[in-house]
């Protein structure tokens, strides 16, 4: 078991500021199982599989600036097969546009289900 907190750092830093498709779904195939399940709010439902969380990320990059990405405001924390991240998404060196955290489930080394927490 992967009890380090480098899988959802990798998920937020490599596959969510990745703006080519080709590579996020790469990076996928190393980070997540292939029955991810993300759940963006309480009120949807959840994006399941590499390609409904690529066409996500697909979407909302459309409406950001080229520069826009997440960084960490925090280490990254773990408990077993729990991890947790807290981050800020905007344009470095500008005023943050969105904050947040995300809590992930692991499995077998894997990232299985991913929990975003918007802040304010």
């Amino acid at each position: 078991m992967n009890t380090s907190s480098t899988l959802l750092q990798d998920s937020l830093l490599l596959i969510w500021n990745n703006r080519n498709s080709a590579e996020r779904l790469e990076l996928m195939e190393k980070i997540y199982t292939p029955d991810i399940s993300f759940f963006e709010s309480n009120e949807s439902e959840a994006f399941v599989g590499f390609a409904a969380i690529d066409k996500l990320i697909q979407k909302i990059q459309q409406d950001w600036p080229s520069d826009f990405e997440f960084v960490l405001t925090e280490a990254p924390k773990s408990n077993h097969n729990i991890q947790h991240i807290v981050w800020q998404l905007g344009v470095p060196g500008q005023q943050t546009i969105a904050k947040g955290g995300d809590i992930a489930i692991t499995d077998g080394g894997k990232i299985k289900s991913l929990y975003l927490f918007l802040g304010s």
